[in-house]
């Protein structure tokens, strides 16, 4: 196993657990590695899942700038702003979406699947990232967004990006990775999974997801939405 794949494992003994078992016994049946429980790999499509999930905590951030850009009086940190975008366009576009259009999508086209959703998800990809273009532009040089017409245009476009980006992510999650993972056997599964770690250690470095996770982490709390209860609902 490559020091990249051992580094993305995590242990699921939750994910282990049959009907009637018991979290010991998921521990137990897990393979062992000198003596020690060997942690799970993640495989190619859970993979790309958590990586949506970089993505959509992105999305919060930029939900947070939109609702701020349209309150006159309110702050938008545009270096926050900025760095989220840079964020989409390295992690987001640079890396995942880059690993769908070279390994998962002309694999089902190829297979004669899902050839319509494909091509709506490559115009998306292009959509976002003429966004994204216009977003890092507009915050060129981290200068406040004072001016009320900019502070709108932004937040229309933010708004624009979230609005696509949520049911692109959620028709991928449940249905075009669906479909590629039914492509292959278990063997050729984990093959591809291999592929993709090469892929991040090519386009990201060392570390790569776990890099872009803690930087999004970083921007959560920059705008102060870290703390995951205060999108509970209140009863007053």
């Amino acid at each position: 196993m490559s020091e990249a794949t051992s580094r993305r494992g995590f242990l699921s003994a939750a994910v282990l657990l049959g009907v009637g078992g018991t979290a010991s016994d998921a521990i137990a049946a897990a393979p062992k590695v000198d003596g020690k429980t060997k942690p799970a790999e993640v495989n190619a499509t859970e993979d790309l899942m958590r990586e949506h999930g970089v993505i959509r905590r992105t999305l919060l951030v930029y939900d947070e700038i939109a609702r701020r850009l349209g309150v006159p009086d309110e702050k938008a940190p545009v270096e926050v702003l900025a760095q989220a975008a840079q964020l989409m366009r390295r992690f987001g576009e640079g890396y995942h979406e880059k690993t769908e259009e070279t390994e998962v999508f002309p694999r089902l086209v190829k297979a004669g699947q899902q050839k319509e959703l494909v091509q709506v998800l490559i115009e998306q990809h292009a959509a976002g990232r003429k966004l994204t273009e216009s977003i890092l532009a507009a915050t060129s040089g981290h200068g406040a967004l004072t001016e009320p017409q900019q502070r709108a245009g932004i937040a229309r476009q933010l708004t624009q990006f979230i609005r696509m980006y949520q049911p692109h992510a959620a028709r991928e999650d449940t249905v075009l990775f669906t479909a590629f993972r039914d492509l292959f056997d278990e063997k050729r599964f984990k093959e591809i999974g291999e592929r993709f770690e090469e892929q991040e250690q090519r386009l990201l470095g060392s570390g790569g997801f776990e890099n872009a996770l803690k930087e999004v982490a970083q921007l959560e709390s920059a705008l102060g939405i870290h703390d995951l209860a205060r999108f509970t609902p209140s009863e007053k």
